[in-house]
């Protein structure tokens, strides 16, 4: 011990001997002599208060350094900063410092990602809002922003200097839309004041059997909306075909939704942070979409950090990246890619198999083998943000997407192989510019400019005949907005005009015998609105009434739509509400033949000629109640619809009438109801559907029947458990079958045909399905952290039929054929963010 003693003394020593050495003195002296020697080499004057310095000592700095770095090596040993008033004089004042946290002035919550500024310094907050930052003087002027928050701009001195105190933001009123339901059905999913369910995948926990945060699955756990033939490319809304919703990316219209010919959705989870769903009283700056609307949108923040994901699972590899630039901009970029290139998974053979079911590319006829079967999928999507001023933002957004199925057919001619490919690929391609200026606290004017362009292409090879026949699906739409809003009191009016041009091509081109038929329809339509929006005073009634005045120039038709939507809270835990609207669309998807396209995504788009392919018009209202209390809540809902225009060949008919090309309409009435329950960090909900759907078409042998999307009943129970870790969630559906027709027993064939009895008088067997996923967060480093998970559907690998259809075979017989949905599929994900 004593000779660690005697050690101790002389390491401090030898340690404060080095330190003399590095600042090259060997004691200090009064600053003041430093700064007489500091003027004399670089005739310079300091001003400065005599009592700032008074026994202030530090070490001289080398005479050879510059300027510039004396007065650094002397700011770093004291509290003093040296700011250049002119070439000569440098004014010498004590070192002033701001800290504190932003938060939320509505919710307290941290804000990540403000921008601090003074006149000559920035930072940003971090994930506890907290900042600090140097100031050159009381005088200096401080500029706090955050996208969707009233900007602080006040001088230093304004700000308590002592310690660091909460800075509370207000919000942009015309920017944030106030949410009525906190997780309407689990974290994230909310119901909020313009009548809409939001996702906020921010804050989203977990559905069962997924592990991603895809839109188009997501929304399927809603009342009313699920898919007959379980994909992402044809959702049911109230009983519409998929055709009948209007999908938007960021105020773009997408014609393609789904990757892996709509087994999942193509836009990129983690570049969709919200997304907003409507199925009645639609805001009047909404055109299409007689069913409901889905609004994706990327995050209208501006980062300051930079940020980024890479994730793997059983289908594809994913990256995710969030680029500041400067301090007004950032650059969000994220890809998918197919994982078929290296390696072939059992969850991708799952859904290849899927995919093909039932097609050709499956099984060929007798003499022609299939071999070399290839499929692949990749997206992109980007988002710019750029804020130039406090009061304009732009933003543009890009996305690109495509898929591609090909195979080899051979077969023996002549004593010789020939081998030809068939191929099928769907792709979309679109981009928008959204501006948006706020001219003062009240008026604000939106301009939104899009381009989309879709294409579906097949190559069918018939290589016992030498045969190549293209099929081509062409859309392209172009589209302005602009929009005024404006906000006074308790009201909200807005006012707009906009104009669409869609163009769709269809082609179809056989090499031998030679035959091209090319269609190509070009439509343009002018809208103006007007709407209003008054809430009362204490938020506890609400009414937003609008038109909507549509002209189609090609046919000089004037369409008027009025919408209306009102609700009213009856004391503390109930509110009611009614909705109503009228809507059209110009386009709709038909099959003509179910192996079009290699029967693999067989639906075309086509433009109405306001004559066989109508107009589809639609009228809608609603009533509803709702209840929340203690941790409960009940919505229930009641609904009548009316969608005139549209035609058999759009509404999926794989039996009778599957030939048909007659013009009609739907009626449905239905029912609806959900049922959560909140405790701690369970979330558990039930919600069922009832719809009573019948189609009506005059020229058809029954004038009334069963609509091919009557799904009567459909249930689903689910329970989720979140918290800072662990996201586990489980959970069963069950609907009726979806109506079918069959052969009439005793007369199956007549004139070579299948003749059926009375059109769809038989149902296919319920629909059941039980699914789970997991997903487990942990932290690598300060920098990055992961997740991992796994999820199970169709636990039970029950055989759903989800469609059926006859051919005539052999011997005069008729057979019967069926599709089915995916059986027991597994999946898991790993995530790295950074």
């Amino acid at each position: 011990m004593p000779k660690i003693n005697f050690l101790i003394p002389v390491f401090i020593s030898l340690l404060a001997c080095y330190t003399l050495q590095g600042q090259d003195t060997t004691q200090k002296v009064p600053i003041t002599e430093v700064l007489n020697k500091i003027s004399e080499i670089h005739a310079v004057t300091f001003n400065y208060e005599s009592s700032l310095l008074e026994g202030l000592k530090v070490f001289p700095p080398q005479e050879k350094l510059k300027l510039s770095d004396k007065l650094k090596h002397l700011e770093r040993q004291t509290n003093l900063t040296f700011n250049p008033i002119s070439d000569m004089v440098i004014a010498v004042s004590k070192a002033i410092r701001l800290c504190g946290y932003i938060e939320n002035g509505r919710t307290a919550e941290p804000l990540e990602g403000a921008t601090i500024q003074s006149n000559s310094q920035y930072t940003v907050s971090d994930e506890n809002g907290y900042f600090e930052i140097p100031l050159s003087s009381l005088e200096d002027k401080i500029i706090i922003r955050h996208i969707g928050f009233k900007t602080i701009e006040r001088q230093a001195r304004f700000f308590n200097l002592e310690r660091c105190d909460s800075i509370k933001l207000l919000e942009q009123q015309e920017m944030i839309t106030p949410i009525l339901i906190d997780a309407y059905l689990v974290r994230g999913i909310d119901k909020k004041q313009d009548w809409s369910t939001s996702i906020d995948y921010k804050r989203f926990s977990l559905l069962p059997g997924l592990i991603e945060s895809d839109v188009l699955q997501t929304v399927q756990a809603l009342p009313s909306i699920l898919s007959v033939d379980e994909t992402v490319s044809n959702l049911n809304i109230r009983g519409g075909s998929h055709d009948q919703n209007l999908i938007l990316w960021d105020d773009i219209k997408m014609y393609q939704t789904g990757q892996f010919f709509g087994l999942i959705s193509s836009f990129n989870p983690h570049m969709t942070q919200t997304a907003s769903v409507l199925n009645n009283g639609t805001d009047v700056a909404f055109t299409d979409g007689v069913s409901g609307t889905i609004h994706m949108q990327t995050d209208h923040n501006l980062n300051s950090k930079f940020k980024g994901t890479f994730g793997l699972n059983f289908l594809n590899a994913e990256l995710f990246t969030d680029i500041p630039i400067g301090q007004k901009s950032s650059l969000q970029i994220a890809s998918r890619k197919s994982i078929d290139d290296f390696i072939r998974t059992p969850t991708y053979e799952v859904y290849f198999d899927r995919v093909t079911q039932a097609t050709e590319a499956e099984n060929n006829i007798s003499e022609v083998t299939n071999s070399n079967q290839d499929f692949n999928f990749f997206d992109t999507s980007l988002r710019w943000l750029y804020k130039p001023s406090e009061n304009d933002v732009i933003r543009l957004n890009f996305i690109l997407t495509n898929s591609d199925l090909s195979f080899n057919e051979t077969a023996s001619i002549e004593d010789a192989l020939q081998t030809k490919e068939s191929s099928v690929s769907q792709n979309s391609i679109a981009a928008g510019l959204h501006y948006k200026r706020k001219w003062n606290d009240a008026l604000a004017t939106n301009l939104v400019i899009y381009n989309s362009e879709y294409k579906l292409q097949a190559i069918n090879a018939n290589v016992l005949e030498g045969q190549l026949f293209l099929q081509e699906n062409v859309v392209s739409e172009t589209s302005i907005k602009l929009e005024n809003i404006y906000r006074k009191n308790l009201w909200q009016l807005k006012l707009g005009y906009s104009f669409t041009e869609t163009e769709v091509i269809n082609l179809n081109d056989v090499d031998l015998p030679r035959f091209v038929r090319r269609d190509e329809e070009i439509l343009r339509e002018h809208g103006a609105f007007g709407q209003a929006w008054y809430t009362s005073s204490n938020k506890d009634f609400s009414v937003r009434g609008g038109m909507r005045v549509n002209y189609l120039t090609k046919f000089d038709k004037l369409i008027i739509e009025p919408r209306v939507s009102v609700r009213k809270a009856i004391g503390d835990h109930i509110q009611i509400e009614a909705l109503g609207e009228f809507k059209h669309q110009n386009t709709s998807q038909i099959v003509n033949f179910q192996n079009d396209f290699l029967g693999i995504e067989k639906r075309r788009w086509q433009l109405t000629d306001n004559d066989s392919i109508p107009i589809i018009q639609s009228k809608q209202a609603s009533v509803g109640i709702m209840y929340k209390n203690g941790g409960w809540l009940f919505d229930a809902k009641a609904y009548y619809k009316n969608v005139n225009g549209i035609t058999t060949q759009s509404q999926e008919f794989t039996t009778k009438y599957e030939f048909e090309k007659e013009k009609g309409q739907y009626d449905a009435y239905g029912f609806e109801l959900l049922c959560r329950k909140k405790f701690k960090h369970f979330n558990s909900w039930l919600s069922y559907s009832y719809i009573n759907n019948t189609y009506t078409f005059e020229a058809l042998e029954e004038l009334e029947f069963p609509s091919n999307f009557d799904i009567t009943h459909s249930i689903t129970l689910g329970s989720t458990y979140s918290n800072k870790s662990w996201n586990i969630s489980a959970g069963i559906n069950y609907r009726t079958g979806k109506p079918t027709s069959i052969p009439l027993a005793g007369n199956e064939i007549e004139n070579n045909s299948v003749n059926f009895d009375s059109a769809n008088n038989r149902r296919l067997p319920y629909y059941l399905r039980l699914d789970a996923s997991a997903i487990y967060k942990f932290r690598i480093s300060d920098a990055f952290r992961s997740e991992i998970g796994a999820s199970v559907w169709n636990i039970t690998n029950r055989e759903n039929t989800i469609s059926n259809y006859f051919r005539v075979g052999e011997n005069d017989t008729v057979n019967g054929f069926s599709r089915f949905s995916l059986g027991l599929t597994t999946n898991a994900v790993i995530r790295i963010y950074f």
